[in-house]
């Protein structure tokens, strides 16, 4: 049985980081599957810190963006939006150059808030990040929970 609410298209995902940090940074969105979502991010020097490595901060804006979009997917957008409360990184290992890709697969989807595991890894499949990104699903109408 699929997670998704909405079923991914990937050309509309890609569409929809027109004009943010997602478009910036040339993240993608590569595919999904029943329960998982992947997204990648160039490694250059929009997305270098000054050693050379890609910025730690920027695989932060990859998990974010792949997990939220995930929760956007699994919920009905005519009732409720979703909002990243809490994110945690672990950065395993320094990448100099090509892509980086994200895949996010749920841990938990509740009704008021969602747990993505994020794995972040090169194109030669390393390990370089792993992320855990907590949801705020909030019914329209409401605010966005205060931090």
């Amino acid at each position: 049985m699929s997670l998704w609410h909405t079923q991914p298209d990937i050309d509309h995902l890609n569409a929809l980081l027109k004009n943010t940090i997602g478009e910036v940074l040339d993240i993608r969105f590569e595919a999904f599957s029943e329960d998982s979502l992947s997204a990648s991010i160039v490694v250059d020097h929009r997305t270098h810190q000054p050693y050379g490595l890609l910025h730690g901060g920027a695989s932060v804006v990859l998990a974010e963006t792949v997990g939220s979009m995930a929760s956007y997917l699994c919920i009905d957008p005519q009732k409720f939006y979703c909002v990243g409360l809490e994110i945690n990184a672990n950065h395993l290992r320094g990448i100099r150059s090509g892509r980086v890709t994200a895949t996010a697969k749920p841990v938990h989807i509740g009704r008021s808030t969602h747990v993505w595991d994020i794995r972040l890894s090169s194109d030669e499949g390393k390990a370089s990040c792993i992320s855990r990104l907590t949801i705020a699903v909030i019914p329209l109408g409401q605010d966005a929970p205060s931090r």
